[in-house]
């Protein structure tokens, strides 16, 4: 065995007792048990692609459950980053984001967040076909990176913490009810003004 060799099991074996694992790889073990899973465009990739990934790890999603994840907005945002010396754009900078909510039973919010990535791809002016291929490529692997970092969040969710959720937004929501009532009552207990008598002629 050479050299080279020796150094690249080295690394591996040093890699692979700090608990390095690749990407994609490795079982995934998520607090939540089952959730209900909603978003605006309940057909679109996004909600697909991460319903199969809870489901691969585990996570039940059906509508019986306690609790619903919403996918509340997502949206790509274009901009130019950079131009080439004859003033046409050469690279584009995209922007995709994901807000995301926790709710509980009375549909009361109980956590939101939204995640962002970040990618730079180069536009070639003489190339349309290739580079709007790049682009495509691009937002896939973006949306890709987006569901990686949902399911690291969710993965940190436990029933527990959305049970204390739930019990701080039901008394949250009572507090206010009680201001509204307490505010009613004060203004019925105000004595109401008479109607102003106009001399009669």
């Amino acid at each position: 065995m050479n050299k080279r060799n020796l150094v690249v099991l080295g690394l591996t074996l040093l890699l692979s007792a700090c608990g390095f694992q690749l990407r994609g790889t490795g079982d995934v073990e998520f607090g939540l048990k089952e959730i209900d899973l909603q978003a605006r465009n309940s057909y679109g990739e996004t909600v697909q692609q991460l319903e199969s990934l809870l489901q691969s790890n585990g996570v039940r999603v059906t509508p019986s459950a306690k609790y619903s994840l919403n996918l509340a907005r997502e949206q790509t945002r274009q901009r130019t980053a950079s131009y080439t010396s004859s003033a046409r754009s050469a690279e584009y900078e995209l922007t995709s984001t994901l807000d995301y909510e926790f709710r509980g039973p009375q549909n009361l919010l109980l956590l939101e967040d939204s995640i962002e990535v970040q990618k730079v791809y180069v536009h070639d002016s003489n190339n349309l076909i290739g580079s709007s291929q790049e682009g495509d490529q691009l937002r896939q692997e973006m949306r890709r990176e987006l569901l990686q970092q949902l399911a690291l969040r969710i993965q940190r969710i436990t029933p527990s913490q959305l049970d204390r959720l739930q019990q701080e937004a039901e008394a949250k929501a009572r507090a206010e009810a009680e201001a509204v009532e307490a505010a009613r009552r004060a203004q019925d207990a105000q004595p109401q003004q008479s109607p102003i008598q106009l001399p009669v002629r």
